[in-house]
């Protein structure tokens, strides 16, 4: 792996890891030893951190051989004799190998396709590097860029589009077009810097160069469609004075992310500035467009030795070969602030990542012998940014990812633990698990922890719920037109709101039945608290589960009060629901039609909806309450109970607009115009035409 200190005596000269030299042969690590592996693992249980199972499988590096990383893309090269027999280039996102054959000029020190493989660009001497198309109907003609300035040495190049390149030399920068139909390169601008070593992060169109004798002092560069900005440049603190002048600060000690959308510089310092603390730490730079280079975070690896940097999710992952085992670090949660910069400690105990199998490639009647495990922290693994791992000697690439789930039994801090998830990509479904494993046994967590979870989940839910608004206002006012970069707010996975809460945890939660009942209210109240606490309009649906509940446990009293001091908000829903519990709990009644009223509601539309929950019996009640059963069409009466399939129901309901047509008209039967005769031949069939009310005379 690469990053590691110089032992005593030694000379930290810069390429000596091959993750250090981007684009640069990554076969040349595959050979170099690192010393002093660690006998004890901590391996322990749950490990959170997992290379993926679909890694990019290419040929070994070996002397015919050379193996070529491109950070860009994403893209592994196998360059077989110079390309005379054969270029493969593979990626994790593209599964459609690219193979071409291109003439043995010479030793290939670097190759790169441009953004989008259109124009490939390779680098075999100090002082030039050649071009080729891959255009359809465009001649596979190389052609040829020196570089502009006199006696410079190419350290290296960098595609920045899928047209421009820049080359970086020992004496500067050169910014060139490429002009694939022309077959010639444009210098679009240069600036002359004496460069140690050059590192690029392709997702912010960045490069930051290492200048002056000790190499501490890093000039940064940006490019845009055409235009390169030179940020402002900053020094890295060395941990001691150097003793010579001599170069201090190596590339492998240094890597580039983005993390929380955020540029950072991260270097990798083996010695504390402070006498007292022991151990290595890692020194974030916080890198703007526009502004200085600040120092912001310092995390604390407690151990000496050889390190190696990935990111994954906005996490800064720092694997550790002598124990071969790995930590990860949050900037986001909160660490000790000196004043200037924060200090964190990892989040989670040291733990190897995974283990991994490798299959056994082959024919298939071969293919059945078992996999060979991999070996994990191999000194011949090399890592770029951001979640980037190779093993040239294995010919394998993999990218790290972080599972969630052993999380979960790592970080019993459940407020800690929602901030940390909250914040990655895939943890929607780990959340809501959370949630269902503290409200039921053996986990059950107090009422305290339960609302500081529900709060953390609702902070993000309310935050998703005001951008949304403030998009749909702006559009709506036309302001969007004066903005075209006004992009409606992405729904991420930490946005958890009131139906997956209903669906995935509190409806389960309330139908298990396991906790106490005054438990089980006392959640639901607390969720309908958080929600009203950060002014979030509650559902209907979980007012009616806290209803359902107080019913099953005939806590009827507690319904009450909740209603009369409007703990419970009004709406229609809630009111048919009250409405039907009348058989059970005769004020419910009432409680409903004071509900409705004060909803300014029309009483028709009261039935519609009553008729619509097939609450047939609440809906001729209500009506009767309001004297208005006389006027009401029976059809619409006998079509909703026919629906509910109870033919007892069907059967009290026919009979009571038979009794209204005799108060009415002196004669039980239904006119035509009431459209009731296929209900009369139905309630014949399933009751018999004996049971039909006969006319009664005075």
């Amino acid at each position: 792996m690469s990053r590691e200190p110089p032992g005593p005596g030694e000379d930290e000269a810069p390429g000596a890891a091959a993750a250090a030299a981007p684009g640069a042969a990554a076969g040349a690590a595959a050979g170099a030893a690192a010393a002093g592996e660690g006998e004890g693992r901590a391996r322990g249980g749950g490990c959170y951190l997992a290379l993926c199972a679909r890694p990019v499988h290419f040929e070994k590096a070996n002397p015919v051989n050379c193996v070529f990383f491109d950070e860009a893309n994403k893209q592994v090269f196998a360059v077989r004799s110079g390309g005379a027999t054969g270029v493969v280039v593979k990626g994790l996102e593209d599964r459609n190998p690219i193979s071409f054959r291109m003439e043995d000029k010479g030793e290939v020190k670097c190759i790169k396709f441009s953004l989008g493989n259109k124009i490939l660009a390779v680098q075999r001497t100090l002082k030039s590097v050649d071009f080729l198309n891959f255009i359809p109907d465009s001649p596979q003609l190389e052609y040829t860029q020196e570089c502009k300035t006199k006696n410079a040495n190419i350290l290296g190049f960098c595609w920045t589009s899928s047209t421009e390149i820049v080359f970086i030399t020992d004496q500067g920068i050169e910014f060139y077009q490429v002009l694939p139909e022309k077959r010639s390169l444009k210098l679009l601008k240069n600036q002359s810097i004496n460069v140690n070593w050059y590192m690029y992060c392709p997702e912010s169109s960045v490069i930051l160069l290492s200048t002056t004798v000790l190499g501490n002092v890093l000039q940064p560069f940006y490019f845009k469609s055409g235009t390169m900005s030179k940020l402002s440049k900053f020094e890295i603190e060395l941990p001691a004075a150097p003793k010579s002048s001599k170069l201090s600060l190596s590339e492998r000690d240094i890597a580039m992310a983005t993390i929380y959308g955020q540029l950072y510089v991260l270097y990798l310092r083996h010695h504390s500035r402070t006498s007292n603390s022991t151990g290595a730490e890692v020194v974030l730079y916080h890198l703007p467009r526009e502004g200085s280079c600040k120092k912001t975070h310092i995390l604390k690896l407690n151990r000496t030795g050889k390190f190696a940097l990935n990111v994954v999710d906005n996490l800064v992952v720092v694997h550790h070969q002598d124990t071969e085992t790995s930590v990860i670090f949050d900037i986001k949660l909160k660490g000790e602030f000196d004043g200037s910069t924060t200090i964190h400690q990892f989040v989670l105990p040291p733990r190897s990542i995974q283990p991994y199998q490798i299959p056994v490639a082959g024919p298939a009647s071969v293919t059945s012998q078992a996999p060979v495990p991999c070996k994990l922290y191999s000194s011949s693994w090399i890592v770029f940014q951001p979640d980037i791992i190779i093993s040239a000697s294995e010919g394998y690439l993999w990218s790290l990812q972080v599972k969630l789930e052993p999380v979960v039994n790592l970080l019993l801090d459940k407020g800690k633990l929602m901030d940390f998830l909250l914040q990655r990509k895939e943890c929607k479904m780990v959340i809501l698990s959370v949630c269902s494993q503290m409200l039921s046994e053996p986990e059950r967590g107090s009422l305290s922890v339960i609302a500081t979870v529900f709060d953390k989940l609702n902070h993000e839910y309310k935050k998703y719920l005001e951008a949304e608004q403030s998009y749909t206002m702006v559009v709506e006012t036309g302001l969007s037109r004066s903005n075209p970069l006004l992009k409606r707010p992405v729904r991420t996975q930490a946005v958890i709101d009131q139906s997956d809460m209903y669906t995935h945890v509190l409806s389960v939660f309330t139908e298990k039945k396991e906790a106490p009942h005054k438990f089980t209210i006392a959640v639901l109240m607390e969720y309908i608290r958080s929600l009203n606490q950060f002014q979030i309009a509650v559902q209907h649906y979980l007012y009616e589960l806290v209803i359902k509940t107080l019913v099953q446990h005939n806590l009827f009293y507690m319904l009450h009060q909740f209603l009369q001091y409007h703990v419970l908000s009004d709406s229609k829903p809630l009111a048919c629901l009250l409405l039907s519990l009348e058989s059970i709990y005769p004020p419910a009644h009432q409680l409903s039609l004071d509900m409705l009223k004060r909803l300014s509601t029309a009483n028709d539309e009261i039935v519609e909806v009553l008729l619509s929950k097939h609450q047939v019996l609440a809906a001729l009640r209500f009506i009767r309450g309001i004297g208005g059963h006389d006027s009401i069409s029976a059809r619409k009466f006998l079509d909703a109970a026919k629906q509910a399939e109870d033919e007892m129901l069907f059967y009290t309901i026919f009979r009571f607009f038979e009794q209204r047509n005799q108060r009415l008209r002196g004669n039980p039967s239904f006119t035509p115009g009431e459209h009731c005769e296929e209900h009369v031949t139905f309630f014949k069939q399933v009751f018999g035409e004996q049971a039909l009310m006969k006319p009664t005379t005075f």
